[in-house]
């Protein structure tokens, strides 16, 4: 998946908006106002996902595409460089566990606001 690709497969998430609060660089993916995906657009690009713990680990020995969160809590994040490495369904997996760690933290009267329920 390229930059765009992924940003569109984020959208097609329920309640997804995107932004750039930090810079015009890293374009936030957010699911009720919480952060779920990072884009970098620069020249390596590449995006942070949430991640269970344990599971983050497992995927960096795995795969050498997939390092600890650049910028973001190591044990929660990791960083997926966009290089072809990972397979295009595999990281759609990735953003629909990530978009899923994100919803499942929020309180319900939220996730009943948003039709998330």
């Amino acid at each position: 998946m390229n930059v765009e690709s992924v940003r569109e497969y984020c959208l097609r998430l329920k309640a997804c908006t995107e932004s750039f609060p930090f810079d015009e660089t890293t374009l936030v993916m957010k699911v009720a106002g919480k952060m779920f995906a990072l884009i970098n657009l620069e020249e390596n690009p590449s995006v942070n996902l949430k991640c269970d713990p344990e599971r983050a680990i497992e995927l960096r020995e795995e795969f050498e595409a997939v390092r600890p969160g650049y910028h973001m809590s190591k044990k929660h994040w990791n960083t997926i460089l966009l290089n072809g490495m990972v397979p295009d369904e595999m990281l759609k997996q990735w953003i629909e566990e990530s978009w899923q760690l994100v919803v499942a933290k929020l309180p319900k009267t939220v996730r009943e606001n948003h039709g998330l329920l």
